[in-house]
């Protein structure tokens, strides 16, 4: 006999943690995500099983054999199709009340506005080398006053940075302003881990190329991500726990077993972050020779 889905029953194993009236204005709230693979769509499903029934999602990809190490999505019977589309089949399958407005060409300036407009929380999960959507997304969410994270799977871990209202912002931290994207890429990788607790295990270190803008990854980094992006979105929504905004940031490292929380005043103008840059521009610029060589 089929059984009729109840958000009650659906979600009654959550109660505990937080309260029944917790839960039902959990149910309320809209959080906008934008990308859809490695931790996109671990981050949907994660929020929809916490109770979340109103999202936008955006990405303009398919999945690929190429997605299978990491992204949820990405199954055989899924190989081509849309990732907002699977995903959104994904999460209705969890939750058929749940309303998605989905956003299948990404999104920039032209659309930006509408995919924003009224979310409680916006929620990382564009490709690394996505710069622009990237930095005009968080400067759009700092503008509306809605709360942003961003946690990066680096490695075997994640690292949680948060932007929240009338604090540090996006570029305030990162710096990006006149930089090419080659150095975008360095300054960010920076900023969101300085405590650089992923590095000592890579064991190929020429899997990662910001020229050719390519990197490791792993799915363990992706679900890490998505339990701590679950975790500070909840406190987020019910205004409760404390949350540290940018400058502060978290960096926890499955593989080492290590966890640091670390503070940058001035962000990526922090001296030992410029430390940090000019040796990964030293890095960027053997990269780029070795292109050169090639070409």
């Amino acid at each position: 006999m089929t059984k009729k889905f109840s958000y009650e029953q659906a979600f009654a194993r959550n109660i505990g943690w937080v309260t029944k009236q917790e839960q039902a204005s959990l149910g309320t709230k809209l959080v906008a995500i934008a990308g859809g693979g490695g931790v996109g769509g671990v981050h949907l499903l994660t929020l929809a099983r916490l109770g979340i029934t109103r999202f936008r999602i955006a990405d303009f990809d398919t999945f690929d054999i190429a997605n299978f190490n990491r992204q949820v999505g990405a199954t055989m019977s899924t190989l081509d199709q849309p990732k907002v589309d699977v995903m959104a089949r994904l999460a209705r399958d969890i939750n058929p009340d749940i309303t998605i407005d989905m956003f299948p060409n990404g999104i920039g300036s032209g659309n930006l506005d509408e995919f924003l407009a009224g979310a409680d929380l916006y929620v990382d999960a564009l490709d690394f080398f996505a710069f622009d959507a990237r930095r005009d997304t968080f400067a759009r969410c700092a503008s509306l006053g809605i709360p942003a994270i961003t946690v990066a799977p680096l490695g075997m871990g994640a690292a949680l940075l948060n932007f929240l209202p009338g604090q540090m912002t996006f570029e305030e931290y990162f710096r990006w302003d006149g930089l090419s994207d080659a150095d975008k890429a360095v300054h960010f990788v920076v900023g969101l881990a300085p405590a650089g607790l992923h590095r000592p295990y890579l064991v190929v270190p020429e899997a990662v190329n910001f020229v050719e803008q390519r990197g490791p990854s792993t799915i363990m980094a992706c679900q890490l991500c998505a339990g701590v992006m679950g975790t500070e979105a909840l406190k987020i929504l019910l205004g409760r726990g404390k949350v540290l905004a940018a400058p502060y940031g978290i960096q926890f490292d499955a593989y080492r077993n290590k966890l640091a929380r670390t503070w940058r005043p001035g962000g990526n103008r922090n001296p030992l972050h410029r430390l940090m840059i000019a040796i990964g521009k030293r890095q960027l610029a053997r990269d780029l020779a070795t292109a050169g060589a090639r070409a």
